[in-house]
C-alpha cells in the first residue's frame, strides 16, 4: 500500500481541461470517458483530476494504424 501511494506522489495530475486540451476534445467527453470507466481518474473534492500516465496508457489502448 505504501508503495502504491508512493507512486502515486510521484506521478503529474492533470485537470479535466486539462486532459481535454490534450486530447482536442471537450470536457464532457473527458467526463464520459470517465464515467464509462475507460479512462481512470481521482475524485478530489467535487472535482476529477487523471494522472498523466492514465491519459497515455488511454491513448494507446485506443491506437488505431491508419491505411
Amino acid at each position: 500500500m505504501i508503495q502504491l501511494a508512493q507512486s502515486h506522489a510521484k506521478a503529474r495530475f492533470l485537470t479535466v481541461a486539462e486532459v481535454a486540451g490534450l486530447l482536442r476534445v471537450s470536457t464532457m467527453t473527458v467526463y464520459r470517458l470517465i464515467k464509462a470507466g475507460r479512462l481512470a481518474a481521482v475524485r478530489v473534492g467535487k472535482s476529477y483530476r487523471v494522472r498523466e500516465d492514465d491519459v497515455d496508457r488511454y491513448l494507446a489502448s485506443t491506437y488505431t494504424e491508419a491505411g
